[in-house]
């Protein structure tokens, strides 16, 4: 499939994988949801799973699928986790309207986060780190994603204004 190459980066947009922290999902099982989904493949360039490991998604000089509106303009990182865990539904399928946002994010996920932010930072200085909720979109106003406050959160660590 062809693509136009992504070079304009103006937003860092941080995700969650919309799981409970007991499931610890990684770019396989995204990239299986998103295909589902009608995608060609993940939509995240990055997936930091539960124990702060990185795992690559799509190629990071290709758009993503992550956001309306904003794909051709930003980078995307998703965090696993980021709801509650839900006993409510035993038949293991996860309905999407019981979700309940949470920020259950590790102290290693955190952390690799900085270091992913920090190096797309140096590469797109002007680049604004944001939140999927944060962006200016009737879709992405509808979520919780990614479940905490990104700018409050990057700028004492000297990704945000």
């Amino acid at each position: 499939m062809k693509y136009k190459e992504l070079t304009d980066v103006r937003y860092l947009v941080v995700h969650c994988s919309a799981t409970p922290p007991n499931m610890d999902v990684g770019v396989k099982e995204i990239d299986l949801w998103h295909r589902q989904r009608g995608f060609f493949s993940i939509g995240y360039h990055i997936v930091i799973r539960r124990d702060g490991s990185v795992e690559f998604g799509r190629p990071l000089d290709q758009p993503g699928a992550h956001a309306v509106g904003f794909n051709e303009v930003s980078r995307a990182v998703c965090l696993v986790g980021g709801v509650e865990k839900d006993d409510r539904n035993h038949d293991g399928k996860i309905d999407p309207s019981e979700l309940v946002p949470e920020n259950n994010f590790t102290r290693e996920q955190f952390a690799t986060l900085c270091d992913v932010l920090h190096a797309w930072k140096q590469e797109f200085p002007l680049a604004v780190v944001i939140g999927h909720r944060d962006l200016d979109s009737k879709h992405a106003r509808l979520k919780a994603c990614p479940s905490f406050d990104v700018r409050t959160w990057a700028r004492p660590l000297g990704l945000s204004d």
